[in-house]
């Protein structure tokens, strides 16, 4: 990365004409190079239309799926170390080349015993370390900003972001996650969740079926409307029905994530970033829905107050609500409409600059960290759905999961699923 920075800094500070192309791809490996959350950095980058230059997106959204991968040598002590020494007749077969790698592990396939295609995400040494040294320099990188811009405080954020990446190291809760998911889209048309082989897994090991279905990006260049709509409404589904019914959400849309089969059903791959939300956080989403969509003041406050932030002024209110109802607005019209009607970003990158300036005029504001995953699965979400080109109802959508919201009843599928999961 200190290579990389050098190299574009030295252009600028020539006066050289920089090829784009070949810097994004440099940016590309530096990244992929270093695995862990800083990767992470990459793949959300790449995901949001116009946040970079069109070069540097192509670059990045390799890291989604096709990030470098390790060799065979460190395959065979990886798998060595997790399953013993005679761990290759656990497997009918095992390729010791990566059909996939990502920011903590690569993806194997293989052949269990009973003839079960499998996919086999091996994580790479170290990560626990790799990910305590990026901690420490975003939360550097953090407090630098902050000297220089109080807008936002993010001292929650840091947190959040640390808690969850942890879990991300822990492939025995992945296990769990990937259960809960299943228990959660049992009866949900057009989701497909893995099964977990739990004798071919561990903390570091994490063996599971393998989906077979086509990558996001070629699909969106290749298909017409009507069958982009069906994989958005799909994708919909598979984030918010967990969400409005369990207080559950995928925190990690990007698209290496997901692939789509040949009757457009979607296909779920990872499950390492999930996070549990307390059933009245739910509620809290739903007041602010109600308060942009029938004008109730009051019920904006408690929402707010709800999420985590304390005593919100009436003008803190009205700057939260510049992004609410970037955020809220599909759901607001009970009509067919892209998911944002500029289809592109920069009405999005707008917005959020727009709500940064008017904090800065009110001393900043401390960001609650529910709010972070919650979030960032809304925008990325939304920068998918971009991708897509798709164009449906919504509100329509948005009220077939919303309308039989009940909080007792989402607490008391909460208790079962996680006990079911293993999770409580």
């Amino acid at each position: 990365m200190a290579g990389f920075g050098a190299h574009a800094a030295s252009k600028k500070l020539l006066g050289l004409s920089a090829d784009r192309r070949k810097q994004a791809e440099r940016l590309r490996l530096a990244l992929g190079g270093l695995k862990g959350p800083l990767m992470k950095v990459g793949q959300i980058m790449a995901s949001i239309p116009d946040l970079v230059p069109q070069e540097y997106a192509a670059e990045l959204a390799q890291l989604q799926a096709d990030a470098p991968s390790m060799g065979v040598p460190f395959v065979r002590r990886r798998m060595k170390a997790e399953l013993g020494a005679d761990w290759e007749k656990k497997f009918k077969s095992f390729d010791l080349h990566a059909a996939a790698a990502a920011s903590l592990g690569q993806v194997h396939k293989a052949v269990a015993l009973d003839g079960e295609t499998l996919a086999c995400k091996l994580q790479y040494p170290d990560m626990e370390t790799a990910v305590d040294a990026d901690l420490r320099q975003l939360k550097i990188v953090l407090a630098l900003f902050e000297l220089y811009d109080r807008a936002v405080s993010t001292d929650e954020v840091q947190k959040e972001l640390a808690e969850r990446f942890y879990e991300e190291l822990d492939y025995i809760r992945e296990a769990k996650h990937i259960k809960l998911y299943g228990l959660m889209h049992a009866t949900t048309e057009g989701v497909h969740i893995p099964r977990v082989y739990d004798d071919l897994s561990t903390q570091r090991l994490l063996s599971m079926t393998w989906l077979e279905g086509e990558r996001l990006a070629s699909f969106a260049d290749s298909r017409d409307l009507d069958e982009r709509n069906i994989v958005a409404a799909n994708m919909f589904h598979a984030w918010y029905t967990p969400f409005y019914r369990y207080g559950v959400i995928h925190g990690d849309p990007h698209m290496g994530n997901y692939t789509i089969r040949k009757d457009l059903s979607l296909n779920l791959l990872d499950f390492g970033c999930v996070r549990i939300f307390k059933p009245e956080l739910i509620k809290g989403i739903l007041l602010l829905y109600n308060a942009l969509s029938q004008g109730r003041e009051d019920d904006a406050v408690e929402a707010y107050e709800i999420w985590g932030f304390k005593n919100p002024s009436k003008r803190l209110i009205e700057i939260l609500n510049i992004w609410a109802r970037f955020i809220y607005a599909p759901l607001l019209e009970d009509k067919a409409r892209p998911i944002d009607e500029t289809n592109t970003g920069l009405y999005g990158r707008e917005t959020a600059n727009r709500v940064h300036a008017e904090l800065r005029t009110i001393g900043g504001v401390m960001v609650p960290r529910e709010f972070v995953f919650m979030d960032r699965a809304a925008i990325g979400l939304g920068a998918v759905f971009l991708r897509l080109r798709a164009s449906i109802n919504w509100y329509r959508i948005f009220h077939d999961v919303i309308d039989t919201f009940d909080v007792r009843a989402v607490r008391e599928n909460q208790k079962k699923g996680l006990e079911k999961s293993g999770l409580s």
